[in-house]
C-alpha cells in the first residue's frame, strides 16, 4: 500500500497504514478438500487427477485474487495521496500569488482559496484561522458558514482531531466514515496562522474494488466448475490405456496370452501399452516354449518308459536272459538321454543368447567337421569342395547341425557306402550365401516327407528308412534360423539324399578386406 503524501505537506510516513498480513493458502486444505483424502490410494486415479487439477487452479486462481486486490487498494491510497499533494501544491502556489496581489489577512486567503476550489465526491478541504473554520469545500458544495463543518464526515470531532494532531499528514482505518487519508498545510500570513486541512474518503473506491473481484470471484468459480468437468473428461481419456492394460491383464489366463493392448499415438501411456505387449510377447514366446518342451518330452519319453517298465515287469533269472533284457533297458535308457538333450537343445533354441556369432574361417571349419565326422561310422568320407573365406556364425552350432546331417546320412547307409561333404559360397555381395552340404547314397526321402522332415517328430516314410527320434533335423533347422538362414533337403526317392544348410554370408566390402589383409 502507497504512503501518504509527504510533499510538500511534510506528511508523515509513520502513520501510513499498511495492510493486515493475509494468510495464502499453499496446501490442499485451502479449498476445505482434506489433504489425507487426496492421498488415499483407495480412490480411483481419475478422480484423484482431477481433484488435483481443481485444488491446484482454485489456490491460483485464490493467489491471484488476493494479489490483485492489494494491488488495487494500494491504486486507491496512491491515487488519494496524489490528490492531496495536489492541493497541496495550488494551496501553495495560490499563496504565493495571494501575497504577490496584496491579499494579506489570513481570514481572505483561505476564503479566496476554498471559493475557487471545485473538490470532487469523498474529497473535503476545510480552511481555519486560528482554528476556526473559515470555509468548507465539500464535495460540490462551497461554503464559508463554520457551521458547514458539521456536515463533514466524521463530524466537528475528526476536523478537530486532525487539525489538532501533531503529525501533518496520516490514515484513519477505524472511523464510521470509512478509511480516509489526510494532509494538514500549516502557514503564517502578517496577522494570523492558519491550517488548510484535505481529506480523502477511500470507502466507496475500496468498495468499487471488493465489488470488482466479487464478481471475478464468480467467475473463477464457474470457471473452476467448468475446468473440472474437462478435467475429468481428459484424466479418462489418459487413462483409458492404462484401463485397457487393466482390462487385458485381468482376461489374461494361464493357457491363453494373445490378448494385446491396442496401441494409439506415440505418447508416455503408448509407450506403456507397447512395453506390456512386448512383455506378452516374451511370456507367451516362453510359454509356448514350455508347454512345447513338456508335450514333446510326453509324447517321445512315453514310449521307451513302457517298454521299460514291461522289460523289467518280466525279468527272468535266467542270466542270459537277464543280460539281454538288461541291453535292452540300458538302450532305452540312452535313447530317453538322447531324446531329452535333444529336447533342451531346442527349448534353449527360443533364447536369445543360442547363437554366439564370430568370425570364423570357412575352410578351417569344413575340414574339422570332415575329421569328426570320420568317428561317426565306418564309411567312405570325401570331402569334395571347401569354401575359402571367413563369415561371421557361431562354429559350434554349426559343427553340431552339419555333424547331425552326417549322424542321419550314416543311419540311411551300410558300411562301406560313400558319404561326401562339402562347403560353397552362392552368390555376390549382400545376397552371397554360405551353403554346407552331406550327400548319402540311401534311399532318398519323398517328395511329401521333405516339405516336413525338419519339423519336430516328423520322420520319413512308414518304410523305415529315415530312423531315429525326430529331433535332430529340427535342431539343424533352429540352428539355422537362429543364424538367418535356412536347411533344405534335395533328393530323388531310391537315389540317395541331400541335406544342406545355407547360411548368409555378404561379401565383405573393400576396406574391410583390406583391414582383414592387414591384420
Amino acid at each position: 500500500m502507497t504512503d501518504a503524501p509527504t510533499l510538500p505537506l511534510e506528511l508523515d510516513a509513520k502513520d501510513t497504514p499498511r495492510p493486515e498480513p493475509r494468510a495464502v493458502a499453499h496446501g490442499p486444505t485451502a479449498t476445505g478438500v482434506p489433504l489425507r483424502t487426496l492421498r488415499r490410494r483407495t480412490l480411483p486415479a481419475r478422480w484423484r487427477i482431477t481433484l488435483w487439477i481443481i485444488l491446484s487452479t482454485a489456490v491460483t486462481l485464490f493467489a491471484v485474487g488476493m494479489i490483485g486486490r492489494s494491488i488495487f487498494i494500494a491504486g486507491v491510497e496512491q491515487s488519494a495521496n496524489a490528490e492531496i499533494e495536489q492541493e497541496a501544491a495550488e494551496f501553495a502556489r495560490f499563496a504565493e500569488d495571494a501575497a504577490a496581489s496584496g491579499h494579506t489577512t489570513a481570514e481572505e486567503l483561505v476564503t479566496e482559496y476554498v471559493a475557487r476550489q471545485s473538490a470532487h465526491e469523498n474529497e473535503v478541504v476545510v480552511a481555519t484561522v486560528g482554528g476556526t473554520a473559515i470555509a468548507v469545500a465539500n464535495g460540490s458544495a462551497t461554503t464559508t458558514d463554520p457551521s458547514a463543518v458539521s456536515d463533514v464526515p466524521g463530524g466537528e470531532a475528526l476536523v478537530a482531531e486532525l487539525l489538532g494532531a501533531t503529525e501533518t499528514s496520516g490514515a484513519q482505518e477505524e472511523r464510521e466514515a470509512g478509511p480516509l487519508r489526510w494532509g494538514r498545510l500549516d502557514f503564517t500570513t502578517g496577522d494570523g496562522d492558519g491550517s488548510v486541512l484535505i481529506m480523502q474518503y477511500t470507502k466507496d473506491a475500496r468498495a468499487q474494488v471488493d465489488a470488482g473481484f466479487a464478481t471475478i470471484a464468480w467467475v473463477a468459480l464457474v470457471g473452476i466448475v467448468l475446468s473440472s468437468g474437462v478435467a475429468w473428461l481428459v484424466a479418462g481419456q489418459i487413462l483409458a490405456p492404462v484401463r485397457e492394460v487393466y482390462r487385458v491383464a485381468r482376461d489374461i489366463g494361464e493357457h491363453d496370452l494373445s490378448a494385446r493392448v491396442p496401441v494409439e499415438g506415440t505418447d508416455d501411456i503408448a509407450a506403456v501399452a507397447t512395453t506390456f505387449n512386448q512383455m506378452l510377447d516374451r511370456l507367451e514366446a516362453v510359454h509356448a516354449t514350455q508347454q512345447r518342451f513338456v508335450d514333446d518330452a510326453g509324447h517321445e519319453l512315453r514310449t521307451p518308459i513302457t517298454i521299460v517298465r514291461g522289460q523289467l515287469e518280466l525279468l527272468s533269472e535266467d542270466p542270459e536272459e537277464r543280460a539281454v533284457t538288461l541291453r535292452l533297458v540300458s538302450d532305452e535308457l540312452d535313447r530317453m538321454s538322447r531324446i531329452v538333450t535333444d529336447l533342451l537343445v531346442l527349448a534353449r533354441a527360443e533364447q536369445p543368447d543360442f547363437v554366439r556369432v564370430a568370425d570364423c574361417d570357412i575352410a578351417a571349419l569344413t575340414l574339422d567337421i570332415e575329421a569328426k565326422a570320420q568317428n561317426l561310422g565306418d564309411r567312405r568320407w570325401q570331402l569334395m569342395e571347401v569354401a575359402e573365406g571367413a563369415v561371421p556364425l557361431d562354429p559350434q552350432r554349426v559343427t553340431q547341425a552339419v555333424l547331425q546331417l552326417a549322424a542321419n546320412a550314416v543311419q540311411v547307409t551300410e558300411p562301406g557306402d560313400r558319404i561326401l561333404i562339402g562347403s560353397r559360397f552362392d552368390g555376390e555381395g549382400s545376397e552371397r550365401r554360405l551353403r554346407l552340404w552331406v550327400r548319402d547314397s540311401g534311399p532318398g526321402v519323398a517328395v511329401t516327407d521333405a516339405e516336413r522332415i525338419f519339423e519336430r517328430f516328423a520322420r520319413g516314410d512308414s518304410s523305415g528308412a529315415r530312423r531315429g527320434s525326430g529331433l535332430g533335423l529340427a535342431i539343424v533347422r533352429a540352428i539355422t534360423d537362429g543364424h538367418g538362414g535356412s536347411a533344405w533337403v534335395d533328393s530323388v526317392l531310391g537315389e540317395g539324399a541331400t541335406f544342406g544348410i545355407d547360411l548368409p554370408a555378404p561379401t565383405p566390402t573393400r576396406f574391410d578386406a583390406a583391414t582383414e589383409r592387414s591384420e
